[in-house]
């Protein structure tokens, strides 16, 4: 791994290695002699520094029975399921919205025939904000960033033809979701699937909104008890569906570092966690139904530490 120029040091040791020592003298050296470093540091995206090199001196005192462990058990190091993807793939959704419910359809149906496994959908930004699509703030706006819905008959359009029971669907919708997640429900209820067994996404995630993204319509407290209520409902009406998709995304979007972009999510959970346990809800049963949805930047090793 490549690492800044003025860091010949081993890493978080203090002395190196006699091994280390050799390959400075009789590979590094002669090589820096050449063809020097371009630049005389070089650091992550979030600006952490990076060494030119990294070797076991720097693990000092690594259990990897401790710290590694097996698959599908803590700390979860070498993944969460115990044979990953090689039963399951994961779920294949192309973001997808735009236009009016017709026009989503058609792209959504589209996606289904080419082989994607679930559906992500896109909301306009006067759905997004609450408005209806003849309100005077929703001019110029109108299916542009997303689809436009306004009503249950626009929901029942948007899914035509599209067997909710046998789908996914992720909506990424914050302020209205608890409108628009009851539309959804509605016409998977017309359509005659059944509650318990639809499964899904709803991204519900109002405290990223004030920290990044910004449409939020309500002040925090209301926003909260609204957010509170739909863990409350789909804990005993929908539990295969994730009630809520608590966002990292659009914080590192909005500017932060990877470890801001963690710390603000993360906290942001444990609050999500502390008002439902206020409202008496169990944590084992509404727990399950918490996702997380972060970003990932090409600083591949910053990522996965």
């Amino acid at each position: 791994m490549s690492d800044s120029a003025n860091s010949n040091k081993p890493g978080n040791s203090t002395t190196a290695s006699p091994r280390r020592e050799a390959w400075e003298k009789n590979i590094l050296n002669p090589t820096l002699a050449k063809s020097p470093e371009r630049q005389r540091e070089f650091t992550t995206v979030s600006s952490y520094p990076i060494r030119r090199l990294y070797t076991q001196d720097d693990l000092a005192g690594w259990d990897p029975e401790r710290a590694l462990g097996f698959p599908g058990e803590p700390p979860y190091t070498r993944g969460i399921h115990a044979t990953m993807h090689r039963g399951r793939l994961w779920t294949m959704r192309q973001f997808a919205g735009f236009g009016t419910a017709e026009d989503t359809n058609k792209r959504f149906r589209y996606l289904l025939s080419q082989g994607q496994t679930g559906l992500s959908t896109a909301f306009d930004l006067p759905t997004l904000m609450g408005y209806d699509s003849d309100h005077a703030l929703s001019e110029g706006e109108v299916g542009k960033c997303g689809v436009a819905i306004s009503s249950l008959a626009d929901m029942e359009v948007l899914f035509d033809q599209i067997p909710l029971a046998d789908v996914t669907t992720s909506m990424t919708i914050n302020s209205p979701a608890a409108v628009i997640w009851a539309m959804y429900l509605a016409v998977a209820e017309k359509q005659g699937a059944d509650w318990k067994k639809i499964s899904g996404t709803l991204q519900n995630d109002i405290l990223k909104e004030y920290i990044a993204q910004k449409e939020y319509i309500y002040p925090p407290e209301p926003s909260m008890r609204l957010v509170i209520d739909t863990f409350e409902f789909g804990m005993k009406h929908t539990p295969k569906f994730n009630v809520i998709s608590i966002s990292g995304y659009h914080i590192r979007e909005a500017g932060s570092t990877a470890i801001q972009e963690l710390a603000f999510t993360l906290r942001d959970g444990m609050e999500y966690v502390e008002w439902a346990m206020r409202r008496g809800l169990p944590v084992d049963e509404f727990g399950p139904q918490l996702s997380f949805f972060f970003n990932a930047h090409n600083d591949f090793f910053e990522e996965i530490a």
